[in-house]
């Protein structure tokens, strides 16, 4: 009889902290563990509610919304971190497009230096521009370097550096094999010219021989 209240004592302890971890595991209790860890982190909670209200907007299910909130909360932190240990004064905008840049596939490094070296009313624009240079293909440190150099040269510079890298791989997609291989063929010379004629003079009169006068005809 003692070891079946033993039993029963053991089972009732241990049900409340199976019905607790249940509701943990919860794609809501998820998302707002998320907001409490944002908080505690200092980071604005409005940069994840845009991601749960454009979730739910779309009909997406809730346990991919919470999959998405948490990994945003951690990049959200991560681009505060970074951006912080070069710059003081980082703002929402900044951490928000920061994490962006780190999902993208930016490291914490180009973070930081970005947040050395651009001043705080173009780094939030310096951010976005390495981000979409690295969406169209070049790796973090060359986007980087770029941006710098579009830094030195002013705003508008900067803001034209993602159109401008669009164009150029725009036009690099739309080289094909002839236009890569032009004037390069076996014969012929690049444009397709005459060859020129040795000794002659001018071009080849037309229906005579080249680099001669054509054949006189006879007399009337």
């Amino acid at each position: 009889m003692m070891l079946r209240w033993l039993v029963l004592i053991a089972t009732a302890l241990l049900l409340p902290n199976s019905v607790d971890a249940q509701n943990a595991a919860t794609p809501t209790a998820r998302i707002e563990a998320a907001r409490r860890r944002a908080l505690e982190a200092g980071i604005p909670v409005a940069l994840l509610e845009s991601k749960i209200a454009e979730g739910m907007a779309k009909g997406i299910p809730l346990e991919r919304i919470a999959e998405v909130v948490e990994k945003r909360q951690e990049a959200l932190v991560r681009a505060r971190d970074a951006l912080a240990r070069g710059a003081r004064d980082v703002g929402p905008t900044e951490i928000a497009v920061g994490a962006d840049a780190l999902q993208a596939g930016v490291s914490e490094a180009v973070l930081q230096a970005v947040g050395e070296s651009a001043v705080a009313e173009r780094r939030a624009v310096a951010i976005a521009a390495i981000t979409e240079l690295v969406q169209l293909g070049q790796v973090p440190e060359e986007a980087f370097r770029r941006v710098r150099d579009a830094l030195q040269r002013g705003p508008e510079a900067l803001a034209n550096l993602p159109a401008q890298a669009r164009i150029a791989r725009g036009r690099a997609e739309s080289v094909g094999p002839a236009e890569a291989n032009l004037g390069h063929g076996d014969q012929g010379s690049p444009l397709d010219l005459p060859a020129p004629v040795p000794g002659g003079k001018g071009k080849p009169s037309r229906g005579g021989k080249p680099g001669g006068s054509s054949k006189p005809r006879g007399d009337r």
